[in-house]
């Protein structure tokens, strides 16, 4: 959010930048325009002068970055820390490593202290400690 208030509304200031454009030939320097207007409209002439410029910016007249621009370059260092802060918080809460999306039953009725966990490629592994002693002693549910 902006710390200034806008004292002037969009068209105040749209109809200000025409009037420096129009008649920045009747004075001899745009600034003579743009301290004119500025007068007329009750605002400081550095205040009209940055308007001017920046309407020169959107319209392509000046580099620089243009306003539509700089909102969507704001809104996405916005987005940006917002997803920081939630990596944040989701690494300090993380649960105990197990990279496993869901389990299911085992397959096989041989083991049955066995859990093993379907994986995204739809791999089903055993899971760490789940597997029982005697599963082991038989070659079941080894990691691979």
């Amino acid at each position: 959010m902006s710390k200034t208030t806008n004292k002037f509304s969009p068209e105040v200031r749209e109809r200000a930048v025409g009037l420096v454009l129009d008649n920045e030939g009747q004075h001899g320097s745009r600034w003579q325009a743009v301290m004119s207007i500025s007068a007329k409209i009750g605002c400081a002439p550095q205040t009209l002068n940055d308007w001017v410029k920046k309407a020169e910016v959107d319209s392509g007249k000046r580099p620089g970055v243009s306003s539509e621009m700089a909102e969507r370059m704001k809104a996405l260092e916005r987005e940006n820390r917002e997803l920081r802060q939630a990596n944040e918080i989701l690494r300090k809460i993380r649960l105990p490593r197990s990279p496993c999306l869901w389990e299911c039953d085992s397959p096989s009725s041989a083991v049955v202290s066995q859990k093993l966990w379907k994986f995204p490629g739809g791999a089903l592994r055993a899971c760490e400690g789940s597997v029982s002693q005697a599963a082991r002693s038989r070659g079941i549910g080894s990691r691979g």
